[in-house]
């Protein structure tokens, strides 16, 4: 019972830090004066109802009760559910390509969602100030670039410190807009009525196209719900699941309702109702307790970001970055520095740019709401492959789901040109490199499987021209697990000598989380003291290639760790005009692969124990 309460209140500041700094704004864009809504009892209760039930169906029936149940052997997010969708590494059939693309098209979505989360959440606390006395106006995005740059700058030395209190924050966090709600809400108890659903279907009714636009903003309550099932790994389902109904969700209740019941009763009060629900001696510790919730939301989508690509990069659809891993004891917790490098820019870039979180909130609205119609999607592909679902079952359960996102997908396209293309323009460049990196580099794998040749014929020549023998072992690194590998051959048709011992090395990444320690390695003895050695990683594990090379020596091949030579290929890819893909997509894949890290530095090989072999290699 202690390990599940520590993993609840653990899974409070990494699972729910989004989702529960809404309250901050997404009441109050509901009221935007531009949408036009009346701030009658009948709009409240009917904007209530549609936030209660958005909250109900989106996040509890479909994330918390299915998604959530989409694992992969206990990992989630949209990359592991590709990967269940997509076993293996082969090029996909037809039949493949609508779910592959769709999912990379979520997964880039997410990206813009990483660069908005922290704009949008940071500005939103801060523009507490403006509350507490009006003459902070002016400081109000300083202050957000300010706390942005300390955010970012802090990524490097890692989360492990700042993590410890993530948790007790926002235990704090919700406990104190629970009980903001509860206290108006004791006041007007009546507010409690728009729970029913017909209060939404009213308003729909007598102000059709107004209730469409708030839609735009009833969204902004779910946002952050993707977390839910991102992190399913890092907590299982049950602490995620006890947190949510425990506190988030009754929490979040009370808030609403509370600034439901403080509008009734203020109209005025819309403008800001959550931080006018504290009494003026509150205001400044509300505005410090905000102002950290949103830097524990931020930071959540911040490493998931560093996570998801790293994903990507091991399931082929990136290429190499520069990973630190910045605990000892936790492999999820990573540091990448281009990556972060990007998120910086991109949300400095919309704080200038928008410069208040209402004028965010339509680009926000896109990421999450195209993020979650993807998922549906996909979760009912899965049904119907995996699960054995009918198809009227898959229809009625994620059709529905479905419909309803697109409506709220549709709400929000209606400001597309107001910040909305924000998101798309951001997952459309990301799409377009994730899908050029996987194609070329399918085209430089093919390339490389062509130049090799089998390696009895290799033996054969050796036995032949009999090559001098050096003392030592060689591990060449190789993405094949047959043939003789384009370095090995580059290398003997240059040096003219080999090693006594050599080791062809292959690093292949399973569609799976992590791979049992007892499947990890094969180690199989050829001819002429070669040695074939294949590792097999999880797509959210790291690979450490000095590591492996002390268990091949502790399971019998010669030699030792210290006094091993590694080579390494360095292509040089000349673009041609030939098919396969376009010329303009070779060059920007052949730009890629030229400022991707090294193999050196990504299987954190020791520099001085390796060589590299330049090729040039026609693509």
């Amino acid at each position: 019972m202690g390990r599940l309460a520590a993993l609840s209140l653990a899974a409070l500041g990494v699972v729910f830090g989004d989702i529960g700094t809404s309250p901050l704004y997404a009441f109050r864009e509901s009221f935007n004066p531009e949408y036009g809504l009346p701030r009658t009892p009948a709009a409240v209760h009917g904007v209530l109802s549609m936030i209660v039930w958005s909250l109900v169906v989106v996040v509890t029936v479909k994330y918390v009760g299915l998604v959530m149940r989409a694992d992969n052997r206990g990992e989630g997010g949209i990359l592991a559910l590709l990967a269940l969708l997509m076993p293996g590494r082969q090029a996909p059939p037809a039949a493949q390509l609508g779910p592959l693309a769709l999912a990379l098209f979520g997964a880039a979505l997410l990206y813009g969602e990483g660069i908005i989360t922290p704009a949008i959440s940071v500005l939103s606390a801060t523009e507490g100030l403006e509350v507490v006395a009006p003459a902070f106006h002016p400081y109000i995005v300083p202050s957000t670039v300010a706390i942005l740059l300390a955010l970012f700058a802090f990524q490097r030395g890692g989360t492990a410190a700042l993590g410890g209190v993530f948790g007790p924050v926002m235990l704090v966090w919700f406990l104190t807009i629970g009980a903001l709600g509860a206290v108006e809400l004791a006041r007007s108890p009546a507010i409690l009525l728009a729970v029913n659903p017909w209060h939404a279907a009213a308003l729909a009714v007598s102000h059709p196209t107004t209730a469409f636009l708030v839609l735009g903003a009833v969204v902004l309550t779910v946002t952050g719900v993707e977390a839910l099932y991102a992190d399913m790994g890092h907590f299982g389902r049950r602490p995620i699941r006890v947190a949510w109904f425990g506190l988030v969700l009754p929490a979040l209740l009370l808030n609403y309702f509370g600034q439901g019941a403080l509008v009734l009763r203020m109209p005025e009060a819309a403008g800001n109702p959550f931080y006018l629900l504290a009494p003026r001696p509150l205001l400044a510790p509300l505005v410090v307790l905000a102002t950290l919730a949103t830097i524990v939301a931020s930071q959540a989508l911040i490493s998931g970001a560093f996570s998801l690509t790293r994903q990507a990069i091991q399931l082929g659809f990136c290429p190499r970055l520069t990973i630190f891993h910045t605990s000892r004891s936790e492999m999820g917790q990573i540091y990448i520095p281009e990556v972060n490098v990007a998120l910086m820019v991109g949300c400095l870039a919309l704080v200038l740019a928008f410069r208040s979180s209402s004028a965010l909130a339509a680009a926000y609205g896109i990421a999450v709401t195209g993020t979650m119609a993807i998922t549906t999607v996909l979760l009912g592909v899965l049904a119907r492959r995996r699960w054995r679902w009918s198809l009227p079952a898959v229809v009625a359960v994620c059709g529905i789901l479905v419909a309803i996102e697109l409506t709220f997908l549709a709400a929000n396209l209606v400001k597309l040109l107001h910040g909305g293309w924000v998101p798309l323009a951001v997952a459309a460049v990301v799409f377009l490199l994730m899908t050029t990196w996987r194609r070329g580099a399918s085209l430089l794998m093919l390339r490389l499987g062509r130049a090799s040749v089998p390696l009895e014929r290799f033996f054969a020549e050796m036995g032949r021209r009999r090559p001098p023998r050096v003392p030592g072992t060689a591990v060449f690194v190789t993405a094949h697990v047959e043939g003789t590998p384009e370095i090995l051959l580059h290398h003997l048709r240059h040096n003219k000598a080999l090693h006594e011992t050599i080791v062809l090395l292959s690093v292949l990444t399973e569609d799976v989380p992590e791979v049992p320690d007892d499947e990890r390695m094969s180690v199989e003895t050829l001819d002429r003291g070669f040695y074939r050695v294949t590792v097999r990683v999880g797509f959210m594990e790291g690979v450490r290639v000095p590591d492996i090379v002390k268990r091949c020596c502790q399971a019998g091949v010669p030699g030792t760790p210290d006094e091993v030579t590694y080579y390494l290929g360095r292509p040089r890819l000349l673009p041609t005009g030939t098919a396969r893909m376009a010329r303009w997509r070779k060059l920007l894949f052949a730009f890629m692969h030229r400022n991707a890290r090294s193999a050196t530095e990504f299987f954190r090989i020791p520099p001085d124990r390796v060589v590299e072999l330049g090729m040039q290699i026609e693509l």
